[in-house]
């Protein structure tokens, strides 16, 4: 189901071609994610653009769509976030192809431009910072058995140093 909020009514602007109207929307979408990254389910994202009308019953949207993001350290796994601006820029057709958005009836639905800029502006690997090297070893130190840290495993190529005896004179 559609989100009512961004269904923006358009019969104005189909019946004189080159009328813009300007729309500012802050919602919540839910569900947008990849990898580890994602837009928290309560947050909002903010919608400033210009909606036009061409020649030809077409609809173009240009603006920016502003992502606020959270997600962990691909390094370190610390919790890292921000918001991103994203730039849109669709067009809305009666007979839409595979590279525009359907206009349905005198309405246009801008959910799905707001989902794709979204999802797509979304980080594959995010850091924490640049220079992240990681988590520090004394911080999450290996256990086995529940207590003591293990001792790592002793490659046997190196065992015929054990038997090495250097001479102190």
């Amino acid at each position: 189901m559609a989100h009512p909020v961004l269904r923006i009514g358009i019969m104005e602007l189909r019946r004189r071609p080159g009328t813009q109207r300007d729309v500012h929307i802050a919602t919540a979408l839910p569900g947008l994610a990849v990898t580890s990254a994602r837009v928290p389910d309560d947050a909002e994202l903010v919608l400033d653009a210009t909606l036009e009308s061409v020649e030809g019953a077409a609809v173009t949207v240009t603006g920016t769509v502003q992502v606020p993001w959270t997600a962990e350290c691909r390094r370190c796994l610390d919790d890292v976030g921000g918001v991103l601006d994203v730039e849109v820029r669709e067009v809305f057709e009666t007979h839409p192809t595979d590279d525009t958005y359907p206009i349905d009836g005198d309405e246009v639905d801008l959910e799905p431009v707001v989902r794709d800029a979204a999802l797509l502006s979304l980080p594959l690997a995010p850091l924490c910072r640049p220079d992240c090297a990681g988590p520090v070893p004394e911080q999450l130190p290996v256990v086995v058995d529940g207590d003591e840290p293990a001792e790592p495993a002793r490659d046997p190529r190196w065992a015929a140093l054990d038997e090495l005896r250097l001479d102190p004179d």
